[in-house]
């Protein structure tokens, strides 16, 4: 009888590139807003609000908007969820490295 290995696959919504990267920034942080985020990622406004759009639908971060002296002011936090997902990823993608996911 022939033994069907299977893989372990990482979660879609963390793997795309981009998303990764704005989690593991997040990640070290209590909190970031847009503008150092966009810079800081070097992506434009609409790539990042489709990204950071993706990652709250899923729970993985809050985005907070406000005013600062009548000046729009958006806040990102890495949610428990997201902390909690970002590890199992990393626990994912260590299992397919070492060929037992």
């Amino acid at each position: 009888m022939k033994r069907v290995m299977t893989m372990d696959m990482p979660d879609d919504v963390i793997h795309q590139p981009t998303r990764l990267r704005i989690l593991m920034l997040l990640s070290g942080l209590e909190e970031a807003d847009f503008t150092f985020l966009m810079n800081t990622l070097q992506l434009t406004n609409g790539n990042l609000s489709v990204h950071t759009s993706k990652l709250e639908q899923a729970g993985y971060i809050s985005i907070e908007k406000s005013f600062l002296n009548k000046i729009p002011h958006t806040a990102y936090r890495l949610t428990d969820l997201g902390r909690v997902r970002l590890a199992e990823y990393w626990e994912t993608i260590d299992r397919i490295r070492m060929g037992s996911g």
